[in-house]
């Protein structure tokens, strides 16, 4: 398979497909940039600010005219995108690479072979650890995904090529790119990311329901609001990412409501050493996490 790029086609030009576009266009990875999706005013919107050199309504042309397809939409429209794409790439001689930019990636494992039967060779499934609480093009920035990971969960059915393509596209925005399978993935991404995300949104709601709300978030600190800044990213997409990575989400809520139950315990049975314990192993993790995120960075800047 060529490495020439000519055309990038991003399917839904928010945050992600914009951002993606930009570092594309800024590292010359590609010729021509396509936006593709259903709202006009958005695709018009990306081609005034420079993002995409041109737009589509016409899925058709999007597949047809690609050399690689980059669904970035929300997790349960990329698998019904998938699922509109797949069917029309089957008959072509040279379908364009697909890949994507969602936040689990079991769903469209299972959609790919739905749709063909057995998982196409030409898809590369993926998912850019890099994000913001803002949304749409004109929050894109073409520096989102330097220094951050993309992790690629690549099928045993992958032709090389089409692998070795999508890796060098996310290696031109400045991102690391490493290997996953698909099951761990979701696993892991159910414990970092997923969770979190619940928690926070649980925690803000459910002080926005007390009765001392205002004076609540009115003597907030630092503390509460470096915990809950994800509880401002878009509620929408994470409850489709909730729903797409039940499974994996759910073992990740269950062993966090054991250990919780097991900390209540020990504050209500005013268990010193248990707290201690509990709070002490947090802080060697934490600090450990901090020391290697270091060391990342400090060998990126080397």
């Amino acid at each position: 398979m060529s490495n020439k790029v000519e055309t990038v086609a991003i399917l839904g030009l928010g945050l992600i497909g914009g951002s993606l576009a930009k570092a594309l266009r800024a590292s010359g990875f590609c010729q021509r940039i396509l936006g593709y999706g259903h709202r006009e005013p958005s695709l018009r919107r990306g081609l005034e600010l420079g993002v995409i050199d041109a737009f589509t309504l016409d899925l058709e042309e999007a597949i047809t005219t690609a050399d690689i397809l980059v669904i970035c939409t929300p997790t349960l429209v990329a698998e019904q995108v998938l699922r509109e794409v797949l069917p029309r790439t089957q008959a072509m001689v040279r379908p364009p690479v697909i890949t994507d930019a969602a936040s689990v990636k079991g769903n469209l494992y299972a959609a790919a072979v739905a749709v063909c039967g057995e998982f196409p060779p030409y898809l590369v499934l993926g998912h850019p650890i890099a994000g913001s609480e803002r949304s749409g093009v004109d929050a894109a920035k073409a520096d989102l995904y330097v220094n951050h990971r993309v992790i690629l969960t690549p099928a045993s059915e992958n032709d090389p090529g089409a692998l070795e393509l999508v890796r060098n596209m996310w290696l031109a925005t400045g991102a690391e790119v490493v290997d996953m399978e698909v099951a761990r993935h979701d696993a892991v991404l159910a414990s970092t990311s997923h969770l979190p995300h619940v928690l926070a949104y649980a925690l803000v709601d459910s002080l926005a329901q007390s009765a001392e709300s205002d004076e609540i978030f009115r003597c907030a600190a630092g503390g509460f609001r470096d915990f809950t800044r994800i509880a401002s990213s878009d509620p929408v997409m994470w409850r489709d990412i909730a729903i797409a990575n039940k499974s994996a989400l759910l073992r990740a809520m269950d062993q966090f409501t054991d250990h919780l139950a097991q900390l209540r315990h020990a504050v209500a049975t005013e268990d010193a050493q248990g707290m201690h314990d509990t709070f002490a192993r947090a802080k060697t993790a934490r600090d450990e996490f901090t020391a290697v995120l270091a060391q990342r960075s400090a060998g990126e800047e080397g």
